[in-house]
C-alpha cells in the first residue's frame, strides 16, 4: 500500500483533492462562504532524538551497510570496524549519569556525547574508504548493484557527518542551526509550537484551510490541498500558497477567519480578491458583539477539524519518510476526508 500511495506522488492526489471539491459544487451546489485557516505540525515517524542517540544509531547503520556493501566487492576490510558495542557502553553510560541530578552530571553527559562522536567520525571515515573501494570495482555484471550500494553509503556518511559536527557546536556550546534529527527522515527538523504537553516535536508544519457553507457550530466543509515547507514556517509564509489553492479552484468568499500568528498586511495582501472580509483574532475587531462572537467561535472551531483529522485520518503522524513522503501521507489524508464529506453532502 504504501509504494501505491509513493508512485501517485503528492502533487496527483491534490489533483483529485481539486476534483472532489468541484464535483461537490458542480453536483451537489456545496456553496463556499467561509474558511478558517490555520497550521499544525505533523510528526515525523522518529523516536525522540539527542545527540549521541543519533551518533550511535550512525555507528550501526554504517557497521551494517558496510558488511553488506563488503560481501558485494568481496572486500577484505569487511566493512569497517564494528563500533557498536563501544558506543552501546557510550549509551547506558550516558543513561546512568542522565539519573544524578548533580552539577557533574552535564559535564559527563557532554563527554560521553563527544566520545560517541568521535567513534562515529572514524566510522564514516571507514566508510567512505569503503565505497570508493566500491566504485573502483564496479565493472561487468553486478556493476550498477555495487555502484547504488556505494552511493547509499556515502549518503549515510555525509548524514553521520553532519551529526559530528552538530556534536562538536554542542560540546564548545555553539548553536546549532538546521539540526539534523534522524538519519532516516533528514526532511523532519524541531519545531515549538507552545503546546503545554509537547513543547518540542519533530516533523513538518502543514497549513490547512477549511472552507464550508456556513460559520455555524459543527459547519463541515472541504479542506484544500495542504502546504508546508521544510522548517519551522510562519503562518503567513505559508499563506500566498493557500491563497493560490483557491484561485486555483475559482473560490471567493465572504470571510476568512484566522489565529493572532497572522499579521494584517501579509494577509490582506496575500487574501486580495478572495475574500470580502477578514477577520484576525486578537486585532482591530469590527461588526457587532453577535458578529465577533460568532467569528470567534468559527475561527476556534478550527482547532477541532485538525484533532479530528489527526484522531481520525492519520495526520498525527506521517508513516512515509522524507519531505515528498509527508506531503503524499497529507495529501491521502485531505482526500479521504473530503470524500467522507462528499458522501454526506444531499
Amino acid at each position: 500500500m504504501r509504494k501505491l500511495t509513493r508512485r501517485l506522488g503528492a502533487e496527483v492526489v491534490h489533483q483529485l483533492t481539486r476534483l472532489v471539491i468541484q464535483k461537490a459544487r458542480r453536483e451537489k451546489r456545496f456553496r463556499p462562504r467561509a474558511a478558517r485557516i490555520d497550521a499544525t505540525v505533523v510528526e515525523a515517524d522518529i523516536k525522540y532524538p539527542t545527540d549521541a542517540g543519533l551518533a550511535a544509531d550512525g555507528v550501526r547503520a554504517l557497521a551494517r551497510e558496510g558488511r553488506k556493501l563488503a560481501a558485494k566487492i568481496k572486500s577484505d576490510a569487511h566493512g569497517g570496524e564494528d563500533r557498536s558495542r563501544a558506543v552501546g557502553v557510550r549509551m547506558r553510560s550516558l543513561t546512568r549519569t542522565l539519573r544524578r541530578r548533580s552539577g557533574e552530571a552535564k559535564a559527563e553527559v557532554l563527554e560521553l556525547t563527544k566520545e560517541t562522536g568521535t567513534m562515529l567520525r572514524k566510522s564514516v571515515k571507514e566508510a567512505r574508504s569503503l565505497a570508493q573501494a566500491a566504485r573502483s570495482s564496479a565493472r561487468g555484471r553486478g556493476a550498477q548493484v555495487k555502484l547504488k550500494a556505494a552511493r547509499a553509503l556515502e549518503e549515510l556518511a555525509d548524514r553521520c557527518e553532519k551529526v559530528c559536527e552538530q556534536i562538536v557546536k554542542r560540546v564548545a556550546g555553539e548553536k546549532i542551526t538546521d539540526r539534523l534529527v534522524s538519519l532516516w527522515d533528514p526532511d523532519a527538523r524541531p519545531i515549538r509550537k507552545g503546546k503545554l504537553s509537547q513543547p518540542n516535536q519533530f516533523g513538518y508544519v502543514d497549513q490547512l484551510c477549511d472552507i464550508t457553507q456556513n460559520t455555524k457550530p459543527g459547519a463541515r466543509g472541504f479542506i484544500l490541498p495542504p502546504t508546508s515547507q521544510i522548517g519551522n514556517p510562519t503562518e503567513n509564509t505559508l499563506l500566498p500558497h493557500t491563497a493560490e489553492e483557491l484561485r486555483t479552484l475559482e473560490i471567493t468568499l465572504m470571510e476568512v477567519m484566522v489565529d493572532g500568528a497572522f499579521t494584517t498586511k501579509e494577509t490582506t495582501t496575500a487574501l486580495e480578491g478572495l475574500a470580502n472580509e477578514i477577520y484576525i483574532a486578537g486585532r482591530q475587531e469590527v461588526g457587532s458583539r453577535k458578529t465577533r462572537r460568532r467569528r470567534k467561535r468559527y475561527r476556534t472551531g478550527a482547532e477541532g477539524r485538525i484533532s479530528h483529522l489527526k484522531r481520525g485520518y492519520g495526520l498525527r503522524r506521517s508513516r512515509l519518510k522524507g519531505d515528498e513522503g509527508h506531503r503524499i501521507w497529507d495529501s491521502w489524508a485531505t482526500f479521504t476526508y473530503n470524500a467522507d464529506t462528499y458522501t454526506t453532502l444531499r
